[in-house]
């Protein structure tokens, strides 16, 4: 399976025309960076001499920030607290290109705030900050009307669910009615310990590990069991496609009533796979807003991870650094 780089650079012109909605749990990315030189005396830990920290949108935001790298125009819907880490995360959106007025901000809530100390390449910590709770049936009506207003607009939908609070039934239902009736494209990246009705959808996008979880079957480490995880998530949600996303081995191509096509992995070099799966449901879906057949879409997607996983943090690709990956 292979997609010339002509083909590729057509996607991309393509993709510049193109408008994704992207709806679900969006955080901010906090990287601590230090180095280590001794162990503490108060504990058997090293101490991190701290030399700098950055910010990035991560989560929902970090998918829409990957679709506008990729010339994409985005809208962004996800639940924020009216504290300092939503006004920094509003500001890097804005810098990304990002349109994030659909987030809506809440003063019972705190924005979500993943933080990891680094250390010569390596982490060694991370913090989280967030809260769980469910957003209320009348904010999820309220986004979902937000939503509906530029969906004719639009190419796509991608929900993006790290049981945060922000993806409830309520929303996924509403959304799922509004894209089937507008003929629009509707990717879900799961979180199978949320256990949401995930019927009717055009992708899910779940690593191994969640694709053994939404089977309700134990990882035996053959192909055999994958490939009954793989029936048994097409029996129980019928999704038009299920790309399974495998770490090292590549990904899992799995269209409706066709055998599943393995897509080995392009990366040269592995630093960091945080933020991975967001490059690939956004890469994925953006080829098939922008005109590519599945198979071409896996390929291209496949390329998209192989380079943000040579970069520290949640990073994104870029249209020549993708194209030049072809040429690799």
């Amino acid at each position: 399976m292979s997609v010339t780089v002509k083909r590729v650079k057509s996607l991309l012109r393509a993709a510049r025309k193109s408008r994704v909605l992207v709806v679900g749990d969006v955080m901010l990315d906090q990287f601590m960076w230090g180095s280590v030189k001794r162990i503490s005396p108060e504990a058997p830990v090293p101490v991190v001499e701290f030399q700098n920290e950055t910010y990035m949108p991560g989560g929902a935001a970090n998918v829409a920030r990957n679709l506008t790298a990729l010339g994409a125009a985005v809208n962004l819907y996800g639940l924020v607290g009216m504290d300092e880490g939503a006004k920094r995360l509003k500001k890097l959106l804005k810098e990304d290109g990002v349109d994030g007025k659909g987030l809506v901000s809440a003063g019972d809530r705190m924005t979500t705030r993943k933080t990891r100390v680094i250390a010569h390449q390596q982490q060694m910590l991370r913090v989280d900050r967030e809260t769980n709770e469910p957003m209320s049936p009348r904010t999820a009506r309220r986004m979902l009307s937000s939503v509906e207003k530029q969906l004719d607009d639009s190419c796509a939908v991608i929900v993006c669910d790290y049981s945060k609070g922000a993806v409830t039934q309520e929303l996924l239902d509403g959304l799922r009615e509004q894209c089937q009736s507008a003929g629009v494209w509707l990717s879900f990246d799961p979180k199978p310990a949320h256990n949401l009705n995930l019927a009717g959808m055009s992708l899910i996008t779940p690593n191994r590990g969640e694709l053994f979880a939404l089977a309700g079957l134990p990882d035996e480490g053959t192909s055999t069991s994958l490939n009954a995880a793989v029936k048994g998530v097409q029996d129980k949600c019928d999704p038009d496609i299920m790309l399974v996303t495998l770490s090292e081995q590549g990904m899992l191509l799995c269209p409706r009533g066709e055998r599943p096509t393995l897509i080995p992995t392009v990366a040269q070099e592995i630093y960091d796979v945080s933020g991975a799966g967001d490059t690939v449901i956004a890469s994925f879906t953006l080829a098939i807003a922008a005109g590519a057949t599945p198979a071409e879409a896996a390929v291209f997607s496949n390329h998209a991870a192989g380079v943000v996983v040579g970069k520290m943090g949640t990073a994104v690709v870029t249209p020549k650094e993708l194209s030049g990956s072809f040429y690799a």
